[in-house]
């Protein structure tokens, strides 16, 4: 296979036997599962999946890997390849009421809006697993008072539980990205769990806070909330948006909205 890794499109392709093996193992997949693969590239992932799966939907931008992808998983079974960007994709449609699986090796230069898209339809999504840069699944994993704990962090843990699972370096890739890589599961919370009144207002406020790190949650939020209102729910005002808990940001965004 004579592909060669597209920069425009972040590629890095997976061909380490060892973290393939670890990535299927993770995401278990078994027959009759409707699963959706991110990014197949030349189809490192791909293969297996086939083969536990014998049907398997690819999603691919491009166009130019199909060709090797498709004879990759010849006679294993049935592949349907949805030549888009994912960004377009609408996965509730591709669900068609079964629950769905994403899993994909994502492009790191475009990973933060794909995660959100799958969460705008969350619903219809049982699981995620999901290649990423280390630092943005350190990011994504983070606990309340860490460095690296911010909106990210805050966004993908009210509406999933994010565990990191296993670290993969440079050389797995071809060509090495400059990056260590993690691979990540995303687990939906159901609607009731996640317990946010508006949705939209929880982004706002989420994103407020966050937006100059070093002030106090007073300051930021000086816009959107009374110091009143912050300790009302627990809230110290005088912290920073760090050290506030999912929860707390849910119920200061419920009380806010009534």
């Amino acid at each position: 296979m004579s592909h060669r890794a597209k920069k425009q499109f972040g590629q890095h392709f997976l061909h380490e036997r060892r973290y393939i093996d670890l990535i299927i193992h993770a995401i278990d997949p078994r027959p009759g599962q409707r699963v959706v693969e991110i990014g197949p590239g030349l189809g490192a992932i791909t293969r297996p999946l086939m083969e536990k799966l014998g049907k398997l939907t690819v999603i691919e931008l491009d166009r130019d890997v199909i060709g090797p992808l498709t004879e990759r998983v010849s006679g294993l079974g049935e592949l349907d390849v949805v030549l888009a960007d994912v960004l377009t994709v609408d996965f509730s449609a591709i669900a068609g009421g079964q629950p769905l699986r994403l899993v994909g090796n994502l492009p790191y230069n475009i990973s933060s809006p794909i995660l959100f898209h799958a969460l705008a339809h969350r619903q219809a999504i049982q699981d995620m697993h999901f290649m990423l840069q280390k630092e943005v699944v350190d990011r994504m994993a983070a606990d309340p008072g860490s460095k690296v704990y911010g909106r990210l962090s805050v966004m993908l843990q009210a509406y999933c539980r994010v565990q990191a699972l296993f670290d993969v370096p440079p050389g797995a890739f071809s060509p090495p990205p400059k990056v260590d890589s993690a691979v990540v599961r995303l687990l939906p919370r159901n609607e009731a769990d996640i317990g946010i009144s508006d949705h939209q207002h929880f982004e706002s406020l989420v994103k407020a806070a966050f937006a100059q790190r070093r002030k106090t949650l007073r300051n930021t939020l000086r816009e959107v909330a009374t110091a009143e209102q912050m300790e009302s729910v627990g809230i110290d005002p005088g912290d920073r948006a760090e050290a506030i808990a999912v929860p707390d940001y849910v119920r200061l965004s419920n009380a806010l909205v009534g």
